[in-house]
């Protein structure tokens, strides 16, 4: 199979609904299939809308529940199910474009270096907050074992080889919503270009994204932006990634000058990283002391 189209959701009946609506509208000359991911809703809407998709629709669809709430925990679980060569991501409040599939398709066909991408995201409602959305006409390459920045790839339109995050060991459960930080598309992304794969930002892979926030919640927004951005750089040290991390610290300088809040809850999601590492590390070590 070529590829699997991932979508969790969680509590979203009515978005997941006008997301599948679109998913249906793909034509592709590919081998490819749907998953669902019900990431623990508190009602059965969801379940309902994605078998009435899965009825009605002209490709594989498989619906799972993933008792864990977080989004990595999700994306693992539709990893595990998937069969395509290429694993795709978007938000259950993307519509894809018709071409997804084969622009997907062409872009990791063309490249056997490729091991994962980012995609154009449009801003569908133009009242809406205009983040989350990379509008670039402009293509871009991120070399292997080179410093990903927060933000050059997004989650909403996201791809990786089924090898790439076999290899990596899947999604952080640390990041993601319903965890502690965000930026659980970068980290990934960071990991399969540590492991030596190529990555690219496509635009002719194209989704529009309808997330509904509005300007009045910028400000809670990017904070808690900042904090997933301290925390993905505070394990790259953690880690032992030295150089990326004093790449990550050269760029403070021109957010310092736009805004010293935002180093602040850099500072705060890097210093809650830290401490939730030594512990576990400790608890390791105690459990290891036992047996």
């Amino acid at each position: 199979m070529d590829v699997s189209l991932i979508i969790c959701t969680r509590n979203r009946a009515p978005q997941l609904t006008l997301c599948l609506a679109a998913v249906g509208a793909i034509r592709a000359q590919r081998d490819w299939e749907v998953i669902v991911v019900d990431n623990a809703s508190e009602t059965s809407d969801t379940a309902e809308v994605a078998r009435a998709f899965a009825a009605r629709a002209s490709v594989p669809v498989q619906f799972v529940i993933e008792p864990c709430p977080g989004l990595a925990h999700g994306h693992n679980r539709g990893v595990a199910l998937a069969r395509g060569r290429y694993l795709a991501f978007i938000d259950d409040d993307c519509y894809p474009a018709p071409d997804y599939i084969e622009a997907l398709c062409a872009a990791f066909d063309g490249d056997p270096t490729l091991g994962y991408l980012s995609g154009r995201i449009m801003l569908h409602d133009p009242t809406d907050l205009a983040l989350t959305v990379n509008e670039s006409l402009t293509p871009r390459v991120f070399p292997p074992r080179r410093y990903v920045q927060t933000g050059d790839v997004q989650g909403a339109n996201m791809a990786f080889r089924s090898e790439v995050l076999a290899a990596i060991g899947g999604f952080d459960p640390w990041f993601g919503p319903g965890a502690p930080f965000n930026a659980e598309d970068i980290d990934a992304a960071a990991r399969a270009n540590l492991y030596g794969w190529k990555g690219v930002y496509c635009p002719t892979i194209v989704v529009s994204h309808h997330h509904g926030r509005k300007p009045d919640e910028a400000a809670r927004i990017w904070r808690s932006y900042a904090t997933g951005r301290g925390a993905y750089n505070m394990k790259l040290l953690l880690n032992g990634e030295f150089w990326w991390f004093a790449r990550a610290i050269y760029g403070l300088r021109n957010r310092w000058k736009l805004s010293r809040g935002t180093i602040w809850y850099e500072q705060v999601g890097a210093a809650r990283y830290a401490c939730m590492w030594l512990r576990a590390r400790f608890g390791q070590r105690r459990r290891a002391a036992v047996l």
